[in-house]
């Protein structure tokens, strides 16, 4: 039996790890998204088993004949916008932990326990925390600031805004803990020059340390975006979607499990990877040309 050289050895040795990979990634994601968009192009309600083509259908009742299913889309912008603020905290924090001051691991945990709660515990908390005479009116009772309460997810001018609140809380620690762990690469040395030289924190801040964690933070960037076109379980166990803060996703599901539009809730699911995969794209094409100059 001829022996094998090095090179194929090692080629068979490849092929032999990427098998498993591979197969998950067919079975799991690509096959998936080739029957969803296969769904998109139907009228199926989803139990029978007729599925009715109708081609581009379901794509033209979301753009042109009925664009009210896609105004829940106009939401994420407010989960957006928490995102930033979200990330600047969590940048904030993190640059403070890392000094190592006493009690930093305890606050840093503080911090990062949220994100390791149960999301329907941290909902329903939130709900009730919420709520008229809830928690958070209680709070405010009691520091003075009674005639500042307000009808948090009630009000429809407030209740988003509330929303994006419980989440920013609950993510918070998981931005934190990439932060820091971005901040551990930043050289001493750099550091320690730059008070030779008479820079003050601030400085420090702007051309050390942002420089070198700035890759990092577009990468959370990116996630907090797909994050706020994704959002779910908050709104949901919260409010379930009314005084307007449905999100995409909820309306998504709704169409397909409650209208039985299984088609047309394909059909929006598609949409938002294409847009999801626009976002990806143009920021990532964004971050690479600022790396570059």
């Amino acid at each position: 039996m001829p022996t094998m050289n090095a090179h194929t050895q090692r080629r068979l040795v490849i092929i032999s790890f990427l098998i498993a990979p591979l197969t998950l990634l067919v079975l799991f994601s690509i096959w998936p998204a080739i029957q969803l968009v296969w769904f998109s192009l139907t009228d199926w309600n989803g139990l029978s088993a007729e599925k009715t083509f109708v081609g581009l259908q379901n794509y033209r009742t979301l753009l042109i004949e009925d664009r009210e299913l896609l105004k829940p889309l106009i939401n994420s912008a407010y989960y957006f916008a928490g995102s930033v603020l979200q990330l600047a905290l969590a940048t904030y924090f993190a640059v403070i932990l890392n000094r190592k001051m006493p009690g930093s691991n305890l606050f840093r945990m503080m911090l990062f326990m949220p994100f390791v709660l149960n999301a329907v515990a941290v909902s329903i908390v939130f709900r009730d925390f919420l709520q008229i005479d809830g928690g958070l009116d209680a709070v405010m009772q009691l520091i003075g600031l009674g005639a500042y309460t307000r009808e948090w997810v009630q009000d429809p001018e407030l209740v988003k805004w509330s929303l994006v609140f419980a989440s920013i809380w609950r993510y918070l620690g998981f931005q934190l803990l990439i932060t820091y762990g971005a901040l551990q690469a930043v050289p001493t040395d750099q550091y320690e020059a730059a008070r030779i030289e008479g820079a003050s924190e601030f400085q420090q801040f702007i051309y050390i340390t942002l420089p070198t964690i700035a890759p990092i933070l577009g990468l959370q960037l990116i996630l907090a975006t797909v994050g706020s076109l994704e959002v779910f379980e908050v709104p949901f166990l919260i409010t379930g979607g009314a005084n307007g803060t449905k999100t995409f996703i909820m309306a998504t599901l709704e169409e397909a499990f409650e209208f039985r539009r299984v088609g047309l809730a394909a059909a929006m699911a598609v949409i938002l990877l294409v847009f999801v995969m626009l976002v990806v794209v143009i920021q990532r094409t964004l971050f690479d040309k600022g790396a570059r100059a």
